[in-house]
This record gives C-alpha cells, sequence and structure tokens, in this order.
C-alpha cells in the first residue's frame, strides 16, 4: 500500500514538469521528522496488482518513458543482469523457495476470499463493539455535562437560596424585635392604666367621703323647725304649681 501511495504521488509530481521534479528532490532533501506536512491518508484496500505482487502504479509510471512493454523489458533485464553477474545464485533454496511461492500463491488465491471474508467480518465485529463503547462513552460523557451544567445552574440558584434564607431569618428577627417591644409596650400601658385607675379610685373615694361629710354635717344644721317650715314651702310651691298647670291645661 505505500509503494502505491509512492508511486502515485511521485507520477502526480513528474506529471507537473521540471519543477514538479526538483519539488521531489528538494523534498527528499529537506524532510525532517518535525516536518509539519500532512501525511497522506492509507487506503482501506489494496490496489491493482499485476501477478499478484506488482502494483500496477509502476507500470503507469514507466508506461509514457517505456511503453508497454518496458516494464517486463526491464524486469526481465534486471533478472538476467542478476543471474549473469552471480549476484544469485540458483541452487536447491531457489527451487525450494520457488515450491514454497507456488503453495503459498495456491493457497492465497484458493482460500483467500474466504480468509478476507472471515477477516473483514471480524473487523466488522470489533469496529462495531467500538462504536458501541463510543457511542456509550459520547451518551454518558453528554449525560455528565447535563448534570455538571443542572449542578451549576443549582449552584447559582444556592445563593439566590441563600438570600432568602438571610431574609427570612432578618423578617424572624424584625418580627421578634416588634413582639417584645408590644409586650413591653402592653406591660407599660397596663401599668399606666392601673396608676390610672388608682388615681382615679382615690379621688372618687376622696369626692365620696367629701360629699359624705358635707350631706352629715348639712343634715346635723337643720333644726326640727327648719325642717317643718322647709316641708311647708315646699309643699305651697307644689300647690301654686298644681294650679299653674291646670290653668294652662284649661286655657
Amino acid at each position: 500500500m505505500l509503494s502505491r501511495v509512492v508511486f502515485g504521488s511521485a507520477n502526480a509530481v513528474k506529471s507537473s514538469g521540471p519543477l514538479g521534479a526538483g519539488l521531489v528532490q528538494l523534498a527528499h532533501l529537506h524532510t525532517s521528522p518535525n516536518s509539519q506536512a500532512p501525511v497522506p491518508a492509507l487506503p482501506e484496500k489494496g490496489g491493482k496488482t499485476r501477478h499478484g505482487i506488482i502494483p500496477e502504479e509502476l507500470f503507469q509510471i514507466l508506461y509514457p518513458k517505456t511503453g508497454v512493454t518496458g516494464p517486463y523489458v526491464l524486469g526481465a533485464g534486471l533478472l538476467t543482469y542478476i543471474l549473469s553477474k552471480e549476484i544469485y545464485i540458483i541452487n536447491h533454496e531457489t527451487f525450494a523457495a520457488a515450491c514454497m511461492g507456488t503453495v503459498i500463491i495456491y493457497g492465497v488465491r484458493k482460500f483467500g476470499p474466504d480468509v478476507a471474508a472471515f477477516a473483514d467480518k471480524l473487523n466488522e465485529e470489533k469496529v462495531q463493539k467500538a462504536q458501541e463503547v463510543k457511542d456509550l462513552a459520547m451518551t454518558s460523557l453528554a449525560q455528565a455535562i447535563q448534570d455538571e451544567k443542572k449542578e451549576q445552574w443549582r449552584a447559582e440558584g444556592r445563593q439566590m437560596l441563600f438570600d432568602a434564607k438571610r431574609n427570612n431569618v432578618a423578617m424572624l428577627l424584625e418580627t421578634n424585635r416588634r413582639e417584645r417591644v408590644h409586650m413591653v409596650t402592653n406591660d407599660v400601658k397596663k401599668r399606666l392604666d392601673y396608676q390610672i385607675a388608682l388615681q382615679t379610685l382615690h379621688r372618687r373615694m376622696e369626692q365620696e367621703h367629701m360629699v359624705n361629710w358635707v350631706e352629715k354635717n348639712v343634715v346635723t344644721s337643720i333644726t326640727p323647725q327648719q325642717e317643718k317650715a322647709s316641708i311647708a314651702k315646699c309643699i305651697t310651691d307644689l300647690k301654686v304649681l298644681a294650679k299653674v298647670q291646670q290653668a294652662k291645661t284649661t286655657a
């Protein structure tokens, strides 16, 4: 997969002309681990290949320069050069490797699709489980965020609650103060009413005593002769009043 990405990127850059080739060389010269260039995304599935292992992009790169048979001629020339220069010597291990390669290729072509389908199924199950875990975590985190916001809202309302409680305590203290003031006022009023009632009683008793004393002295000062004269005078006044009333009635 990495070889296809490299070949594809090189093909795209080379198609841009000499400037693109120069940029490729500069990129190779000045590439560092701390480079901020974006990393190309790896494909999830492999691209087209020829003969099982050779990427199609290699042929596409060589076609403009060598033609259709260029890649095959290049491969045959490299193989002939390696064998003629005895860089690689054919021995019994070569035949063993060829047999093993044949068995491996047969196994891959025969059982590869089934194994790939089974691996894809396992991968999908793992991805689904990971997605479920992710969704569950997202749900729990969203609920935690909502709970946190609610707690923050409650914390903001707690200040209002404290203010209301302080107001209630102040009202209770004021009510107690006014009740005590009212109680003191009533006690003072009762005592003042008692003093007024006591003075009124003293004054009334003095008046009664004075009236009784005057009445007693007046009664004791009247003689029997004065009493008879007073009674006669009262009778005469009553008779005169009777005549006057009778005259008014007849008139």
